[in-house]
């Protein structure tokens, strides 16, 4: 009896948690209220009974919102159908009441016959509107007319490590699956792949969470606790390939940026420095001459005739290896962009995608032997893939 007991206060406190993301005023007492609730005798306390019963309600209210909004994507490729005996599949979400649907850019590569599927069984074919590769992001379009469209409504809000996340989307062909967690960290980087042979860029401000992300719901949408839209899960970390507590979702100030420009021109400009970066460590601050507590992005490489080129930034000269690899050393150090400061080569991407504008000049503020100075650069467009 004792084990069962342990068990439901394990839940228990897994719901409060849930809870306390709805009600943040409820955090200080969460623990205490379930301790409370699970008696010697089994009991559940009545507060707690309501509380979960809210939670689900929230939960419940979100899927009927946005579900209707969330499709299934069916791309009929030859080789692929060939290899794995059927359509590949994945998700998508209604952008607007015209007809465009957002979508990974993965989950339509390739396709020549594609399918929309939506919650209350209606299939429409669709067509490529335009893709970007390098947020991994497209748009694609259905006839309107006879729908009822019901787009998403998009979280502005920066996402939060440990906020409420919930999954919409079709793992593994599963129409409509919910599943619900917590946003575990912010900031990632996933690369892309698509200049495997070319320069390689990063996706930057990931978003990572614990709700279960599986094969299917790429392009699906990460809702916040009103049901709005802070991301377009697009991955998952595992070896097995299916989920393992890590999956990752293109946040909502990209795909705001990226999406209205694929609709409307057909291409999102990238800006562009041209330069290669590394995290500036000890180790690599010893290299430098550097304090071993200086911070920052060091240029590796320089592209010529690049941004970066014209700009005069200069790039590493002598090579350094230790246990973590091989690095050019000698070069500029970013330690800030627009006055914000750069800690990482992170930062550095993170910035260009959130603020550089192609065209109009940025700051950057380095380090060149020993000395600090600023440097005006212009964004170019990123080259094409």
């Amino acid at each position: 009896m004792k084990k069962k007991l342990l068990i439901v206060a394990g839940l228990l406190m897994m719901v409060g948690s849930l809870t306390a993301c709805l009600n943040p005023s409820s955090t200080t007492t969460s623990t205490s209220n379930v301790t409370a609730a699970v008696t010697t005798t089994g009991s559940v306390s009545t507060s707690l009974v309501t509380s979960v019963s809210g939670l689900e309600t929230t939960l419940e209210t979100i899927y009927t919102q946005v579900s209707p909004s969330v499709v299934l994507i069916s791309d009929i490729m030859p080789s692929t159908a060939a290899s794995l005996g059927g359509p590949a599949l994945g998700s998508g979400f209604v952008w607007d009441t015209k007809g465009d649907i957002v979508t990974n850019n993965h989950v339509i590569a390739g396709a020549s016959n594609i399918k929309v599927t939506f919650s209350d069984g209606t299939v429409v074919d669709a067509v490529l509107v335009a893709a970007d590769a390098d947020s991994d992001l497209a748009v694609i379009k259905v006839n309107p007319s006879g729908l009822s469209l019901q787009p998403v409504t998009l979280d502005k809000d920066a996402p939060q490590v440990g906020q409420l996340a919930v999954a919409i989307g079709n793992p593994f062909g599963n129409q409509n699956t919910l599943t619900v967690g917590f946003v575990s960290a912010i900031g990632r980087l996933i690369p892309t792949t698509e200049n495997a042979t070319g320069p390689t860029y990063s996706i930057p401000d990931i978003i990572q969470t614990d709700a279960a992300i599986n094969p299917g719901n790429s392009g699906g949408v990460l809702l916040d606790a009103s049901g709005e839209v802070m991301g377009v899960t697009q991955s998952i970390d595992t070896s097995s390939g299916s989920s393992s507590g890590v999956g990752f979702a293109i946040p909502e100030s990209i795909v705001e940026q990226v999406i209205p420009a694929l609709i409307n021109t057909g291409v999102y400009q990238h800006p562009y420095l041209g330069v290669t970066l590394v995290s500036l460590d000890p180790a690599l601050a010893a290299k430098m001459n550097l304090s071993s507590g200086q911070r920052g992005a060091l240029i590796e490489a320089v592209t010529s005739g690049s941004p970066a080129d014209k700009a005069g930034l200069k790039a590493g000269t002598t090579s350094f290896t230790d246990d973590n690899g091989t690095y050019t050393v000698g070069g500029d150090v970013i330690i800030a962009f627009n006055g914000q400061a750069v800690k990482s080569s992170n930062d550095v991407i993170t910035y260009l995608a959130d603020q550089g504008v192609v065209g109009q000049s940025a700051t950057l503020t380095i380090i060149r032997g020993g000395k600090q100075m600023d440097i005006t650069i212009t964004p170019a467009a990123r080259p094409a893939s």
